[in-house]
């Protein structure tokens, strides 16, 4: 941790890359799952909508080394940052409804659940 809160303050402020924590235990629990925490410590980089685990060294010079490297990705708000095939795709989320997209979502979101209950009941007996 004492690396991890030095990196934090070595990048505040960065206009582009954010290196913050969040305690997945309290406040934070709800967005934790959202993003798949599923064990302490986990640390994630990327888009905010698409959070990739990170699988590097913990000690500052690691961390620091791999933030640096970090900047804007492919996504919305980056879009001449995609290859063809992802800027079709964000395109025709884009051209999507909010309601449908709301219902895509919801179904994926139960498909989740559903897996993780049968996977559960598998491994429970």
């Amino acid at each position: 941790k004492p690396d991890w809160d030095k990196l934090v303050a070595e990048f505040k402020g960065h206009a582009s890359t954010l290196v913050a924590d969040v305690d997945c235990t309290a406040g934070g629990k709800e967005l934790c799952n959202s993003v798949g925490v599923r064990g302490y410590p986990t640390i994630k980089y990327g888009d905010p909508a698409d959070l990739q685990d990170y699988k590097g060294g913990r000690d500052f010079d690691a961390l620091k080394k791999f933030a640096q490297g970090l900047g804007p990705q492919c996504g919305p708000a980056h879009i001449d940052l995609c290859d063809e095939a992802k800027k079709k795709q964000i395109e025709e989320f884009l051209a999507l409804s909010s309601e449908t997209r709301q219902k895509m979502i919801t179904e994926k979101e139960a498909e989740q659940e559903k897996l993780e209950a049968d996977f559960k009941k598998l491994v429970d007996g």
